[in-house]
């Protein structure tokens, strides 16, 4: 079938695009798509080792309901407050499809997560941006007056980095009965999270993924944590079974084990700080982050664009965006010790 068979929408949509991946058996630091440089917990494997069969040729759990307990112990919800997913990506879009509509908004402060408008378009809500306020903070009045049934944007930021506290995220949530989804796919990283917002605010959603603190971006686990009015009309918008057997068990073991994870992060955060420290003296402008990443923009006026091929070309990827008011900014992943000495070895090559 050709295009002309799609629908409209998809037909004219470009869709998402992912941060580039090497090619098999290519050689390369890879610093750009955030994963955490760390491997996950060794019960994970243990956890995976001990799959049987039955696990595999059977169905597996419809709510994956191990997880959710696991999930309530840690964050100190009940279960019925998680929905888990394929991803948080998966969770994304299970919120924006049950509580908004063909013709609904969709707001969020730009930029940020580059697949919100793709999933605004593929369920014909129109999404509306509106810039971040000075100082990357948010943005509520602009926001609220797009008359949005939902508003969406990571925390920290992506691609910034920047931390919305959770008492302006309290503040906008008072003031409007839209949903309210935070996406806290790296706040990990930050120490600090707006769960508690959700006990006395009915509207927020907050969303999280294995993918970025617990090394498990190729396993595709995510989970999203509401009040059990919002998890219930969630589950009934969700696949059958959106998770998978291994999913449940390695994400149950990762998740329980907290020590090792929050063992990691310091070793991140650590990391991150050199590494903003080392650009600065380079003469970047940094912006500060409390992500396992940093958006650093180039000294002099400099391409980002010939400095992100001249690295790609020594063996290191980071992330360029080509487009305005990102196009003269690196976003680089904070990877091991030696990669990160290795990254700023190619950097100086290509500067």
């Amino acid at each position: 079938m050709s295009s002309a068979h799609a629908r409209p929408t998809v037909a004219r949509m470009s869709g998402y695009t992912p941060g580039e991946q090497p090619k098999p058996g290519e050689r390369v630091i890879k610093l750009n798509t955030n994963e955490n440089p760390y491997p996950p917990s060794p019960r994970v494997f243990e956890a995976i080792g001990r799959i049987g069969a039955d696990a595999l040729r059977r169905y597996p759990q419809p709510l994956a309901d191990d997880f959710r307990a696991v999930a309530a112990r840690v964050h100190g919800v009940l279960p019925d407050q998680v929905i888990a997913g394929n991803g948080s990506d998966d969770i994304l879009q299970i919120a924006l499809r049950t509580y908004c509509g063909p013709g609904d908004v969709l707001a969020s402060p730009d930029p940020t997560y580059s697949l919100y408008p793709v999933l605004a378009e593929l369920a014909d809500v129109r999404f509306v941006t509106v810039p971040w306020a000075p100082g990357w903070t948010l943005p509520a009045d602009a926001l609220l007056a797009q008359q949005p049934k939902g508003i969406f944007f990571a925390n920290p930021n992506a691609p910034s980095g920047t931390w919305v506290a959770p008492r302006d995220v309290a503040a906008l949530a008072s003031r409007t009965d839209a949903l309210v989804l935070v996406d806290e796919a790296y706040a990990d990283f930050a120490g600090e999270s707006c769960l508690p917002l959700v006990a006395d605010h009915p509207n927020v959603l907050i969303s999280r993924t294995l993918s970025k603190g617990y090394g498990l971006a190729g396993l595709r686990f995510g989970y999203a944590i509401g009040q059990p009015a919002i998890i219930e009309q969630m589950m009934k918008v969700k696949d059958s079974y959106n998770c998978d057997a291994i999913a449940i068990a390695a994400a149950c073991a990762a998740l329980d084990d907290q020590a090792y994870a929050h063992e990691q992060w310091a070793r991140v955060r650590d990391e991150r700080e050199r590494v903003t420290r080392a650009l600065a003296e380079r003469g970047f402008d940094v912006i500060p982050s409390r992500a396992n990443f940093v958006l650093a923009t180039l000294p002099g006026g400099r391409p980002a664009k010939v400095v992100y091929e001249g690295m790609k070309a020594r063996g290191v990827l980071v992330r360029f965006f080509d487009k305005p008011g990102l196009n003269d900014k690196l976003r680089i992943t904070i990877g091991t010790p030696d990669e990160n000495a290795a990254m700023l070895a190619a950097l100086d090559a290509s500067l």
